[in-house]
C-alpha cells in the first residue's frame, strides 16, 4: 500500500471512530488497532491524536473545497453561480457535521483547531468568489466597487450561517427551493443587481 493510502486508511479510521466514540474516548491504539495497522506505522504518519484529528478535519474540508471547485467550474451565468456556491457551501458543511455522530461537537468544542485547519479553505474560497465577482462585474450584472471586499465579506457571511443552517434555524419552514430565490434576492439587492430578471425567472428558462 503506498504512503498515500496508508495515511488515507488512518485518517478515514480515525474519523468513524472520533464519530462514533468521540475524541476524548478514542486512543492512538484505538486507531491502530481498528486500522490494522501497528502504532510505529501510526507515528509514522502522526505524533499525536490532536495530529490525526487535524487531518480528518483537513480531510473533510477537502471534500467541500473539491465540490465548490466543481461549481466553479459549471457552465452558468456568474449570478447564479454565486447563489450555487452559498447553497453548496452551506450544504456540505451541514452533511459534514452531522455524518460524523460525535465528533460534530468538536467542530464547534474544539474551534481554534478548526479555524487553524480552515485557513487554507478559507483563502481558497474567497478566491473562487472573487474570480466570479469578477465575471459578473465584467458582463455588468452587478455594480461592484471592490471586487476584494465584497468576495470577504460574502465568505465570512456565509461562515456566519454555518449553526444557524446546520440547525434548521435559517426561513423557518422554508425549504432549499422555496428560500433560494429570497436568498438571491438579498445577495443581488446588496450588490447593486443589474439584472433585467430576478432568480427565479432566470432559472424557468430552458
Amino acid at each position: 500500500m503506498s504512503i498515500s493510502k496508508t495515511r488515507q486508511k488512518l485518517i478515514d479510521v480515525a474519523r468513524q471512530l472520533f464519530a462514533k466514540k468521540g475524541i476524548a474516548n478514542t486512543t492512538m491504539n484505538d486507531i491502530a488497532e481498528a486500522s490494522g495497522k501497528g502504532r510505529r506505522t501510526l507515528y509514522t504518519y502522526f505524533k499525536s491524536k490532536d495530529d490525526v484529528y487535524y487531518a480528518v478535519i483537513e480531510c473533510e474540508l477537502e471534500r467541500l473545497s473539491d465540490k465548490l471547485d466543481e461549481v466553479a467550474m459549471k457552465k452558468i451565468p456568474p449570478h447564479e453561480k454565486i447563489i450555487e456556491l452559498i447553497y453548496t457551501h452551506l450544504s456540505m458543511i451541514k452533511e459534514t457535521v452531522m455524518r460524523n455522530g460525535n465528533l460534530r461537537a468538536e467542530f464547534f468544542r474544539n474551534i481554534w483547531m478548526v479555524e487553524r485547519v480552515r485557513k487554507n479553505f478559507d483563502e481558497d474560497e474567497i478566491e473562487l468568489f472573487r474570480n466570479v465577482y469578477r465575471e459578473a462585474k465584467d458582463n455588468g450584472d452587478f455594480d461592484i466597487d471592490s471586487v476584494e471586499l465584497v468576495a470577504d465579506i460574502t465568505h465570512y457571511c456565509i461562515k456566519g450561517l454555518e449553526v444557524p443552517f446546520i440547525y434548521g434555524r435559517l426561513g423557518h419552514g422554508l425549504t432549499e427551493e422555496t428560500s433560494r430565490p429570497l436568498v438571491a434576492k438579498v445577495v443581488y439587492g446588496a450588490l447593486g443587481n443589474k439584472l433585467h430578471k430576478p432568480y427565479a425567472e432566470t432559472k424557468e428558462e430552458p
